[in-house]
């Protein structure tokens, strides 16, 4: 004999939730209409000041903003409620708006790198005094979008794409600034391509991580910050658990995780009362709101197919 319980907890606290959402919104609403101001004034200093790089990082921050409004849309299509198609909702698309991001920002971060070495071989003109105060108010404008988005990037992986998109801009502003003094003091060209090598360097370090857990989120891999063997371990010890097979945990948003698997209990199904408590107790230990167990005697005579682990 064979029993499901299954638990969804994706609209506990559905009003918090949705205000959350608004406040996120808000925030993408924002930053967005920030940059996109910057990128008028900027595009205006590069004609005036007839600086092709001011007009060119014009056209870097036009895709910031493509880049805020995939993270905003994704997050939206997260919220969406599950369909006949779609039977899990939309929350995958949070994920895939991380993983482009990540994508974006290292083709930027590659980009940097070729001209600083390009740069380096064939030094060229540093920019004057007007293009390091645009970068100056570049600094302000990515720097105050990043914050924007610092406290809610610690949960959501999607928002924290965002913000390491907002804070690399803003480091890179800083550097042209730096780059750009340090020049004009002391005559030497290379200062600025080094500088900008060291960060792209360092913007690669920070940016290769969330590549790591985005891709691994969009293949389904087990959340980093859980240990499949410590939820395995917590739900053998449940009373009446004989064994525990097909555990899987997985993604389903860059906030919502999921759980099914089978436990094997000799005395029978425990009981509605006693499932829904272990899924509580899933969502409180390890922040799984989605749950689904299937419950097993352990017949000899009927036994499961997915057992061991490997099989699918």
């Amino acid at each position: 004999m064979e029993e499901t319980s299954h638990r969804h907890d994706r609209h506990h606290g559905h009003a918090h939730g949705h205000a959350a959402v608004e406040a996120l919104g808000g925030m993408f609403a924002l930053g967005a209409s920030l940059n996109l101001v910057f990128i008028g004034v900027e595009a205006g200093f590069g004609v005036a000041a007839n600086s092709v790089a001011l007009l060119a990082d014009a056209g870097h921050n036009l895709g910031d903003v493509l880049g805020l409004l995939v993270a905003w849309g994704g997050a939206l299509l997260a919220r969406r409620l599950p369909s006949a198609r779609f039977t899990y909702g939309l929350g995958g698309s949070s994920i895939l708006a991380a993983l482009f991001n990540a994508i974006v920002l290292l083709i930027t971060v590659g980009g940097i790198a070729v001209a600083a070495i390009e740069r380096l071989f064939a030094p060229a003109p540093v920019a004057g005094a007007m293009v390091m105060v645009v970068a100056g108010i570049g600094i302000l404008v990515n720097g105050a979008t990043a914050l924007l988005f610092r406290r809610s990037g610690e949960r959501d992986l999607n928002v924290r794409a965002v913000f390491l998109h907002m804070l690399a801009d803003a480091v890179v502003s800083l550097a042209v600034v730096l780059a750009g003094g340090a020049v004009l003091l002391t005559g030497k060209s290379w200062i600025d391509p080094a500088l900008s090598l060291v960060v792209a360097a360092l913007l690669v370090a920070s940016t290769w991580r969330l590549l790591r857990r985005s891709l691994a989120m969009a293949l389904d891999a087990v959340p980093h910050d859980l240990a499949l063997e410590e939820v395995k371990g917590f739900l053998g010890r449940v009373a009446g658990v004989a064994a525990v097979h097909d555990l899987h945990i997985w993604p389903m948003s860059t906030t919502e995780r999921a759980l099914t698997c089978h436990l094997v209990m000799p005395a029978g199904h425990p009981g509605d009362a006693a499932l829904a408590a272990l899924a509580r107790e899933l969502n409180q230990r390890f922040d799984i709101g989605h749950v689904t167990i299937q419950v097993e005697t352990g017949d000899p005579a009927h036994p499961c197919e997915l057992v061991p682990d490997h099989v699918l």
